[in-house]
């Protein structure tokens, strides 16, 4: 018998590429491996620095996101209603024409009619650049859906945040805890640090209601109610004032907390800070002679940035001019010593027994300041002083959309970096680290554009953090002009715009009319809506005189999601393998805290080649697009004299596009020759640099200057060389928000610009200066009207799937096609349910039929599930009787936009976040059904071969002869 011929050495293809992967947020390196122009396999880049050749389940699939069959192919044009999926396909040069035509006249009537809203594109530099020279201040991203709490409640109190724009010293840790993590963002970084935590005996300890991943791991499972994260916190902080374990050198050094604030109650002044003529705050030097004489306390005001003095950091005194004052932190303990934070205070909401709060205080303390962490590193701070060591706490943090997707969860943020502060531990050794570039200037110096130049560009990008009342985007009456009423009195500091609630305001025409809505791979049509039936409803409904009253949609997806047939003309996009990407500085780096990165996309194939049997695929990058149709209507920036278009390409736009002189998309391989790195001219082969480099580029922080980067010299001035800084003055903490406190003021009537009545008191609530906690508005608004709706639900990602494209991949399908609604046994039990029965989840907006799992990893007040596995029959190009559009489904069918109340949206009062986690529910059981409701009907978007998928069969057959 002949024996078979065994390859004993095979190679995974015959060529390899090197880029960057889209499967998450994570952004890992990886290579590509061809064989005959197909993939054959996706390995981590070891020499990347974001995941070091690790690679996740989403990674390895993407060979099935780019071999999808739901891949759109050709330009659409809407030819029967809206979502009935009847579209005639175009050429790409009548798709353009048509958006030209849409779009001029525009532009030339008012911009604001154009509401350009774009999903997880990791684009923004581009797209929020194409709406400021478009004009419309109507543009946003995905980030008020999901993380600006996050964003703006670290920067406007570090001057950084939690997500993947820090992480914890995962070198020299002692103590983790982790508030709110699920598993998609970040993933692998996240999967090597908890690995070195757990090499070197590091305690780590997850906050939140459902165990999974992470929490699996973790050496303490801390389940907590929904919603009460910030309370929890308080009680950590209680615990610490009380025993006085917190680090008062740390926060006279890099805080605000002796800084003297005003106490005038009902004055104009009144909660701001102390300053001199020149504007500089003031704090009292106990060791000071005064000049006029000192105050009978002793001491006297003195600069507080100055060197040499002893600051107070509690106690009142009275200012030359007779004012009274008293240091911030005074204020912070004064809040926080209150019995009403004590842990037995806390306990019963929190669900956390009051032994456990004092237990994890006492922990981070002892982690703190018990460990004498010091590192041999010399380091010279941003006043001259110069240091041989580096002091340590070894106590980090990392939190993520579980504390921000709330109704308080701008100040549950605030309170967990408070938490941070007390302990000294914000880029200490050990602790929660910045990464580069930040951290920035409290609040960064961006405002958000709202004024229009000559040429019709908005003075500055759509987006932006807003510094007082004045920079809010409103009328002369204080009403909203954005659509989505982001920087309005409603949602002032708003930073990412608000995402999901821009269709219904669209359709409502409040507080105008627009003419076309402009999405970017944003499913609202599905799961990236707050309530799918109301969104849907909206997307169809029609005038009196039968036209819809969102008269025209454009809408650009790769894939045949929810979303596609709601769209007048679908722009297909390619797939992350056939195009470039910037993943830039100017927008969401892959920094770590040791060294600036960025980092490119570019097409490992040509989607001519890449249809199925061979046909091409008619598909362009969005990015590219844009540009194109920026050309098309002349806008500012994208023309040329001749008015011909400046760029031939995202790629071309990627190399020459400067933000300001010197400063692009990429930094690193500028200059003519490519020699200079952050600042420097556009160099031709940049692009090529990156791809021989592996697709990415990073410049190491000097050792001395990676600790303490608010207020070390050596970052400072680094940072300003590479343009992340506009000036190296030591960045000030915030454990006490004036920003916040000029709009409490203007809430009371001061100022040039105050709040209309009916706003009034919500701003004087929540724009408090230190961080406070509340109940969330859905919960404490159905309490008051309805109180059968006792149990919290909540969503998570699972660390196999990310968004809605994840979950129609043919492998990752493989670990779950269908969801299940998770209960604790004992409230099962309660209300008379057992495994996989079918049971009604109800809140007070409608109810969905679901199956029900017993699962102990949960908290017993709360029910969960997977999110975005459920889809709609008939989308993505699934089979028609695939378990996702049967027994999958979504809970925002059960979310309300707005609060049960119905005046404002269901969101944070302050940022204009999504609260989707405050959804409050009741179960029962109901008789077996054999499919979840509701029930939409089916979309017709075209179907898949439903015959076996065996990837790579044929290259297998063909390599065995």
């Amino acid at each position: 018998m002949r024996e078979p011929r065994l390859n004993l050495s095979p190679s995974p293809g015959d060529e390899v590429k090197t880029t960057t992967c889209y499967m998450c947020a994570c952004r890992c390196g990886i290579k590509v491996w061809l064989a005959d122009g197909k993939i054959r396999y996706i390995q981590g880049n070891p020499d990347h620095p974001v995941n070091r050749g690790v690679l996740c389940a989403k990674g390895s699939a993407g060979i099935m996101q780019h071999y999808s069959p739901a891949r759109l192919d050709k330009p659409l044009l809407r030819v029967g209603e809206r979502g009935s999926g009847e579209f005639r396909e175009i050429e790409w040069d009548e798709a353009l024409d048509i958006a030209a035509s849409w779009l001029a006249p525009i532009r030339e009537r008012n911009p604001d009619e154009l509401a350009f809203f774009t999903g997880r594109d990791q684009s923004q530099a581009l797209t929020g650049w194409w709406a400021q020279q478009f004009g419309t201040v109507n543009y946003a991203a995905h980030g008020g859906f999901c993380s600006v709490n996050m964003a703006a409640g670290g920067l406007y109190s570090v001057g950084g945040s939690f997500w993947e724009f820090g992480e914890p010293d995962w070198e020299h840790a002692r103590y983790l805890m982790l508030w709110g993590v699920a598993e998609d963002h970040d993933s692998n970084p996240i999967k090597l640090g908890l690995a070195k935590l757990k090499e070197h005996g590091a305690k780590i300890v997850a906050v939140n209601p459902v165990r999974s991943g992470y929490g699996a791991i973790a050496d303490e499972w801390i389940g907590i109610r929904p919603g009460t994260d910030g309370l929890f916190a308080f009680a950590l902080i209680h615990e610490l004032l009380k025993a006085d374990r917190i680090d008062l050198d740390y926060l006279v050094r890099y805080t605000n907390a002796h800084w003297l604030v005003v106490r005038n109650p009902g004055g104009a002044d009144d909660g701001l800070f102390a300053r001199d003529g020149q504007g500089r705050a003031l704090c009292w030097d106990r060791n000071a002679s005064a000049h006029p004489p000192a105050d009978a306390a002793g001491g006297a005001p003195a600069h507080a940035d100055a060197v040499g003095i002893s600051p107070a950091v509690v106690g009142e005194y009275t200012l030359p001019d007779g004012r009274t004052a008293v240091p911030s932190f005074h204020l912070v303990a004064e809040r926080y010593l209150d019995p009403q934070y004590a842990p037995d205070a806390v306990s019963e909401r929190c669900g956390i027994p009051a032994d456990t709060i004092r237990r994890i205080a006492r922990e981070l303390a002892e982690a703190a300041f018990d460990s004498h962490l010091e590192l041999p590193i010399a380091w010279t701070d941003a006043w001259g002083r110069e240091h041989a060591t580096m002091t340590g706490r070894p106590v980090a943090m990392h939190a993520m959309r579980g504390i921000s997707a709330h109704s308080n969860g701008f100040h549950t943020c605030r309170a967990l970096h408070l938490l941070q502060l007390l302990l000294g531990a914000v880029d200490a050794p050990g602790s929660f680290r910045y990464q580069p570039p930040f951290p920035k200037p409290v609040p960064p110096p961006n405002r958000p554009g709202k004024n229009r130049r000559e040429d019709g560009s908005l003075d500055a990008p759509p987006l932006g953090f807003v510094h007082g009342p004045e920079d809010l985007v409103v009328d002369a009456d204080g009403q909203p002009r954005r659509i989505d009423h982001a920087f309005s009195w409603g949602y002032p500091l708003s930073a990412h715009g608000m995402m999901h609630t821009v269709i219904r305001n669209a359709w409502a025409g409040d507080p105008y009319r627009i003419d076309t809505l402009l999405m970017f791979m944003a499913n609202m049509g599905w799961n990236s809506s707050m309530n799918t039936a109301q969104t849907i409803a909206w997307l169809t409904d029609r005038d009196a005189s039968g036209e819809y009253r969102i008269p025209r949609i454009i809408y650009s997806d790769a894939y045949a999601s929810e979303t596609v047939a709601y769209a007048d003309l679908v722009l297909p996009d390619t797939t992350y393998l056939e195009r470039f990407d910037a993943i830039s500085m100017l927008d969401r780096p892959i920094s770590d805290a040791d060294g600036a990165s960025d980092a490119i996309r570019h097409p490992v194939l040509d989607p001519a080649t890449q249809g199925k049997d061979g046909k091409p695929r008619d598909v362009r990058g969005f990015q590219s697009v844009l540009l194109e149709l920026g050309a098309r209507l002349g806008l500012p920036g994208m023309v040329g004299e001749d008015g011909s278009a400046r760029y031939r390409d995202y790629a071309d736009y990627i190399v020459r596009h400067e933000r300001v002189p010197g400063v692009g998309l990429l930094a690193g391989w500028r200059g003519a020759d490519g020699s200079a790195e952050a600042r420097g001219a556009p160099n031709p082969d940049q692009l090529q640099r990156y791809i021989d480099n592996g697709g990415f580029w990073r410049s190491e922080i000097p050792e001395h200057a990676r600790y303490f980067k608010m207020a070390n010299r050596g970052y400072l001035d680094w940072a300003q060389s590479m343009g992340f800084l506009g000036h190296a003055d030591p960045i000030v903490l915030q454990v006490y928000s004036e920003t916040l406190q000029k709009f409490r003021l203007a809430a009371q009537g001061h100022g040039a610009h105050v709040p209309p009545p009916a706003h009034r008191e919500r701003v004087a609530t929540y724009f408090d200066p230190l961080p406070l906690w509340y109940e969330p508005f859905e919960g404490a608004q159905i309490d008051d009207l309805d109180s059968r709706f006792p149990l919290s639900a909540v969503t998570q990602r699972p660390m196999f799937m990310y968004h809605a494209w994840g979950s129609q991949n043919a492998w990752l399908r493989q670990i779950a096609t269908r969801n299940w609604l998770y209960l604790h046994p004992d409230t099962a039990a309660r209300h008379g349910i057992g495994d996989e029965d079918w049971i009604s989840v109800s809140s007070h907006v409608g109810s969905i039929t679901v199956q029900a799992r017993l699962a102990a990893n949960v908290q017993p007040d709360t029910v969960w599930t997977w999110n975005a596995i459920g889809k709609r029959k008939g989308a993505w190009r699934l089979g028609k009787d695939a378990p996702e559009g049967r027994t999958g489904f979504l809970l925002n069918h059960l979310i309300s936009d707005i609060t049960p109340r119905g005046d404002y949206a269901n969101a944070d009062p302050v940022t204009g976040q999504a609260a989707w986690f405050d959804l409050r529910v009741r179960i029962e059981p109901v008789a077996e059904v054999d499919e979840a409701e509701p029930r939409f009907a089916p979309l017709e978007l075209g179907r898949a071969d439903t015959g076996p998928l065996r990837y790579g069969a044929a290259m297998r057959e063909e390599e065995h002869g």
